[in-house]
């Protein structure tokens, strides 16, 4: 059964009658070719680092405004109330609750 399809010229063949010695040159210059890809690609990300704008300045950094900017809000979202049976609600259990703050209970001192 002949599976070179006819190719007699192929390069599998030649590497094995030139015997070992052949594959050491094909691999020594696929190592140097890797190695000239490295450099070449470490050599253009520098060129493009270069072209790139310097980081601002400590001057140039903005600056903090003189009011606040946000508002923190610390409350209660959801009832912190649990079955008394000790089992877990469903998702249609929960009720319609969404993000809304939950007013402070009138009955609980404040302390």
């Amino acid at each position: 059964m002949d599976v070179t399809n006819g190719a007699s010229n192929s390069l599998a063949v030649i590497l094995a009658d030139d015997g070992p010695g052949a594959v050491g040159v094909i691999v020594g210059i696929a190592g140097l070719a890797v190695v000239v890809l490295l450099i070449g690609g470490f050599w253009w990300g520098m060129r493009r680092r270069d072209k790139e704008l310097p980081p601002p300045r400590p001057e140039e950094q903005p600056q903090r405004p003189e009011h606040r900017t946000e508002i923190r809000e610390s409350g209660q979202h959801t009832s912190d109330h649990f079955p008394d049976n000790g089992t877990a609600l469903s998702p249609y259990e929960l009720g319609g609750h969404g993000n809304e703050v939950i007013p402070p209970d009138p009955e609980r001192p404040r302390d």
